[in-house]
């Protein structure tokens, strides 16, 4: 199983980081409907998988560093 998060999109093209830094450019039609820029997707045995979870708990991570600089 392999894990990237969406980068940015490029008009029908999406641009994926892979976990080991490295991108990937897909088409968007090939990937799920609805996906967002920051979004984990999982590629496993030929299919491509949004990881809501995943998706929310880096969320919650991002916004809590975000959080600690802007402290007071």
């Amino acid at each position: 199983m392999k894990k990237f998060i969406v980068d940015r999109f490029e008009g029908n093209k999406a641009v994926l980081e892979c976990e080991n830094g490295e991108t990937a450019v897909f088409e968007r039609k090939a990937l799920p409907k609805n996906i967002k820029e920051g979004d984990v997707l999982r590629f496993e045995n030929g299919s491509c998988y949004l990881n809501a979870e995943e998706t929310a708990d880096r969320k919650k991570r991002i916004n809590k560093l975000m959080q600690s600089l802007f402290e007071d």
